[in-house]
């Protein structure tokens, strides 16, 4: 199944948008081994530069595109492929690699999530207080 930026902003809330691109690798699972190389070249491109900085700005600069999730100042933003990208895909110079319909901006917390289907290691949903929440005599 091919996953989609139009199809997974239909999904409303975090989790069902984590759910929606969760993984399931396995800790320490290998994935570009010794060709990594090519991996790391393919981020330092303009190219890549120029969308990264596209989805992020489409995206407010929110955890999985969620306005309610702001990533804070000095915490690193990452951009996911919402489908696995391999060698060949770099090798290959595969188009879809470099389109914001298959890209969307995370934390590393959320990143590894995904990849590893662990969502113990998500951050927590913000507490939504109301006046007198905490107040022990009410």
């Amino acid at each position: 199944m091919i996953k989609t930026y139009s199809e997974l902003i239909k999904f409303q809330t975090f989790k069902e948008r984590f759910n929606y691109l969760k993984l399931s690798g396995q800790v320490g699972e290998q994935t570009f081994g010794f060709d990594r190389y090519l991996n790391q070249n393919f981020y330092r491109l303009r190219e890549w530069k120029q969308v990264r900085n596209y989805v992020i700005s489409r995206d407010n600069a929110c955890d999985l595109g969620i306005e309610e999730r702001p990533i804070p100042n000095g915490v690193k933003i990452y951009i996911h492929h919402l489908n696995p990208i391999t060698v060949d895909d770099i090798a290959n110079k595969e188009d879809w690699i470099l389109d914001p319909e298959f890209l969307i901006t995370v934390t590393k917390r959320t990143h590894d999530a995904i990849h590893y289907s662990d969502e113990s290691i998500l951050y927590e949903e913000p507490i939504v207080r109301s006046k007198n929440d905490t107040c022990l005599w009410r």
